[in-house]
């Protein structure tokens, strides 16, 4: 029933509709046949008008057009600008340890905090008996093996080319270093620093570990990549 009814609507509407456009192409045929001019002018109207509607059509196109465009180039500038990497700054710390006050296990304690403050990873401990010459061990943000022995000394006991040769033996052959790193309280002899060149060990001394420490100086494993810098050239 309800489907009859609308049926019987949607007809009557259309008759009405085809009955108004009869009497409107009726109208316009009388009109001009009695007065041509002003069948004239309602075309040359009707004609602006059909104009006048296409230009408008054809201008919101390009408005849209241009919107659209505008809308995805400040989408590709929002996502360059969020790709915009800014050079990490190193930072300053206000740090003043006093190393003589502490004691060996406390120096190497020392020595893996400041690893893991920079950004080491699977930092530990491991000095005691039968080390073979590593107090501390890191992974730096660049993945390279660190291993570190520290030598926590008075001024007047310099790190000799003894002490250097044994780390030397065991740090790349048994605990497998890219990086190896000897840091220690005091200084190194003349002698001790040569062999450390040949081998490639990092020496670290007590004002390069303050450095280190209040983050005016460089990581131990940063000269390392700057000596493979230059290789690399």
């Amino acid at each position: 029933m309800f489907d009859l009814r609308s049926t019987a609507l949607f007809f009557v509407l259309l008759a009405v509709v085809v009955g108004i456009l009869g009497f409107g192409a009726r109208t316009a045929v009388d009109i001009a046949e009695r007065r041509p001019g002003w069948a004239l002018v309602l075309l040359l109207l009707g004609v602006a008008g059909i104009a006048g509607l296409g230009r408008r059509l054809h201008l919101a196109r390009a408005a849209r057009r241009a919107a659209a465009a505008l809308d995805e180039a400040a989408t590709e500038a929002a996502e360059a600008w969020e790709t915009v990497t800014v050079p990490r700054q190193r930072v300053a710390f206000d740090i003043d340890i006093d190393y003589d006050a502490l004691d060996a296990e406390e120096f190497e304690a020392a020595v893996a905090s400041l690893c893991e403050r920079d950004g080491c990873s699977d930092v530990e401990v491991v000095g005691g008996a039968g080390d073979l010459g590593a107090d501390v061990v890191a992974v730096s943000p660049e993945g390279w093996r660190v291993v570190i022995q520290c030598k926590r000394y008075g001024d007047s006991h310099r790190v000799g080319s003894q002490d250097m040769q044994r780390f030397g033996g065991t740090c790349f052959a048994i605990h497998e270093a890219d990086v190896a790193v000897l840091v220690t309280t005091s200084s190194f002899t003349a002698p001790a620093v040569e062999y450390a060149e040949q081998c490639g060990i990092v020496c670290v001394d007590r004002q390069a570990l303050v450095c280190w420490a209040d983050g005016s100086g460089s990581r131990p494993w940063e000269a390392v990549k700057a000596v493979w810098d230059v290789e690399a050239r």
